[in-house]
């Protein structure tokens, strides 16, 4: 398993250096971000893309199989979606993937122009478009998004003010009805465990990861391998962790 082939690897690496050395800090981020791209979808750490001809999104991606079910479910009830993703590349897939599944959506990112964007917030709030695809940093701030009924996190920001700023775009003044948040999780992966200290310890995950995975480079060998192993007993799916309606 990718996950697991990449644990092995990084971590032999990352327990052969001192833990002073100013590589560990980089190794560790290497391992936490490429760990959360593998949850995502194997493609999006591989650096795949459908552009390139010959790869497969379907069924390699519990998240991907999962948001699927969700946005089946959205627009069958005619409802409409904010899908946020802290990863541009992330973005880009599940945008290759919808136009290939021929689902309405469009994609919001840091590049994207101003004029464009304000367009792309009229459709949505018009009901032209139900699926708005965003990453993270481009859609945290300065957007009125209240036709949204579902908010979906593909990936967790380990910092819960960034998360949080990113859901409030649906509860904006002139927000009418109830808003359902999901944030996917795949089991017995670094992801569950950092979303059980977010759920757990709120005050504890504020103080410690404000600063997001760095906070994380400067646990012990032990405690990172602990952190990223891959556990046995829990079966690889994604789950979503929903929100209350509010």
């Amino acid at each position: 398993m990718l996950y697991e082939a990449f644990v092995r690897d990084t971590m032999a690496r990352i327990e052969r250096l001192p833990a002073d050395d100013p590589q560990r800090r980089g190794m560790v981020l290497s391992l936490l971000t490429g760990l959360k791209q593998i949850c995502n979808h194997p493609a999006q750490f591989l650096k795949q893309s459908l552009t390139a001809g010959g790869v497969r999104l379907p069924g390699r991606s519990e998240k991907l199989d999962l948001l699927d079910e969700l946005l089946a479910t959205v627009l069958a009830e005619d409802g409409a979606v904010l899908v946020f993703t802290q990863y541009v590349a992330m973005a880009r897939l599940l945008e290759q993937h919808l136009s290939a599944t021929g689902v309405r959506h469009q994609l919001l990112h840091g590049g994207t122009p101003v004029a464009e964007r304000e367009a792309m917030v009229r459709r949505f709030q018009d009901g032209e478009v139900p699926i708005f695809l965003l990453s993270l940093k481009a859609g945290g701030t300065g957007l009125n998004l209240t036709r949204a009924d579902h908010v979906v996190h593909v990936d967790r920001w380990w910092n819960p003010a960034v998360e949080e700023q990113a859901t409030d775009r649906a509860y904006r003044i002139g927000q009418t009805k109830p808003v359902q948040v999901h944030r996917m999780v795949v089991r017995g992966t670094i992801e569950e465990r950092v979303a059980a200290l977010l759920e757990r310890k709120r005050a504890l995950a504020d103080a410690v990861l404000a600063r997001g995975d760095a906070a994380l480079t400067e646990l012990s060998n032990e405690d990172l391998r602990d952190l990223v192993t891959l556990r046995a007993e829990a079966r690889r799916e994604a789950l979503l962790r929903d929100g209350d309606e509010e």
